[in-house]
This record gives C-alpha cells, sequence and structure tokens, in this order.
C-alpha cells in the first residue's frame, strides 16, 4: 500500500514545499498532485498524477489535448477531480493568454543584480535562487532552491539542475543574498560554488556565476576568479 502523504516529512510533501520554496520549486508531478486534492482507491495524489502524466507521456499539454471524458476513465479520478483539473489548465490557458513580460537577458552580473536586488537586498533571511539560461543567455525560468542559512547541505545539485534540466536550459547562474549587508563571499558560499560548478561540468549544464546581493551591494564571484 502506498504511504500516506501525511505520513511523509514535511519536506517531501507537496502543500509544504509549496508554502516554503514557492510553486516554481514543485515538480510537475506536485502540483497536479495538489490540484487532485486527495487520493482514491488505495493511491495517493501524488500516485494519481504521476500516472496521469504517464498516459500523457509526461506531458501537460498531451493531457490538456485529450478528449475530456478520458479524464474520468484514469484510475483514480471522478468527477470532482477531473474538474479541478479542467479549471486549472482553463486557468493556465488564460494566463497564457494574456501575454508574458519581455524575456529577460544577462550579460554581465550587473544584468542579474537588476534583476533580483529589489527582492532580496531586504530580506532577513537568506534565498538561494537559480536562473536557467538559453544558448542566448535570456532566461528560462527563476527558481527558488531554498530560503534559509546557506549551506551545502541545504543548497543539494539534485535541487539546483533539476529544475534547468526541465527547461533544457544551456547554462545557469545562482543567486543568493547576505541579510548581514556584506557581500564578501563566506566559506560555504565558495564550497557551495564549487560544489555546483563540478556537478554542472558533470552534467555538461555549467554554472556561469553566482551572485550574492547585500543591500545595495553585490559581488560576483565569476569576476573574483572563484569559478
Amino acid at each position: 500500500m502506498p504511504t500516506p502523504i501525511r505520513t511523509l516529512p514535511p519536506a517531501d510533501r507537496p502543500r509544504e514545499r509549496l508554502w516554503s520554496l514557492g510553486p516554481v520549486a514543485l515538480t510537475t508531478v506536485e502540483l497536479v498532485a495538489i490540484v487532485l486534492g486527495t487520493g482514491s482507491g488505495g493511491r495517493t495524489s501524488l500516485d494519481i498524477a504521476a500516472r496521469l502524466l504517464e498516459v500523457g507521456d509526461g506531458s501537460l499539454r498531451r493531457v490538456v489535448q485529450r478528449p475530456r471524458a478520458e479524464l474520468l476513465q484514469a484510475e483514480g479520478i471522478g468527477p470532482g477531480k477531473a474538474g479541478r483539473l479542467l479549471a486549472a489548465f482553463e486557468i493556465g490557458a488564460r494566463l497564457s493568454s494574456e501575454g508574458r513580460p519581455p524575456i529577460q537577458r544577462i550579460r554581465e552580473p550587473e544584468d542579474v543584480a537588476r534583476l533580483f536586488q529589489s527582492r532580496l537586498r531586504d530580506l532577513q533571511v537568506e534565498e538561494f535562487h537559480l536562473v536557467a539560461l538559453d544558448s542566448q543567455s535570456q532566461v528560462l525560468r527563476e527558481v527558488l532552491v531554498t530560503r534559509g542559512l546557506l549551506n551545502s547541505s541545504l543548497v543539494h545539485p539534485r535541487e539546483v539542475f533539476r529544475a534547468a534540466i526541465a527547461e533544457a536550459a544551456a547554462g545557469i547562474i545562482v543567486v543568493h543574498n547576505h541579510p548581514s549587508g556584506d557581500p564578501t563571499p563566506s566559506a560555504e558560499d565558495r564550497a557551495v560554488t564549487r560544489q555546483l560548478a563540478e556537478a554542472g561540468r558533470l552534467l555538461d549544464l555549467p554554472l556561469y556565476d553566482h551572485v550574492i546581493i547585500a543591500g545595495d551591494r553585490f559581488v560576483s564571484l565569476a569576476t573574483m576568479g572563484l569559478l
């Protein structure tokens, strides 16, 4: 029998991850599980969501394109869950039709600072963000990886590179803040940077820079020669 979601550690529960890290940090399966709400027939909402995506070969777009009646035939999905899914799909379509802001292009550390400084400079805790870039250095996606004290156990390469791989990124930049107001890289900052750079080389997904923001100041570890 599947392990009930409520018995999982809080860090592994979709809703808790959404509130602690934000929706962009969640996998598609986790997001669909939240929309479904509950499990059914001995299966958790995560199990049902994963099975639903398998039917669409892992693509939400293929799931949306299938006849509505097929949702009701999927394991663990009744009229209530199917209705929530259809509503969520329509909300996504309407958001997309409203248009997207101009794509950001990162050419230098100052561009990263402009993108994040207003959000990070006054925070009282550290936040660690990923910026996934395409081959033209345009921003594909931003992801909040973790919030709290920065250390190598919290900032795991798996969490950093998962979203970048999903976006077929050509490279990444990471950025975090120093609530102290001093942007000087700590020993832990340097260790995390080395760890991510090594993982990026193995994955052929390079780490271009690690930018630290502190108040109105910032430093680039790439510019400092620490990458």
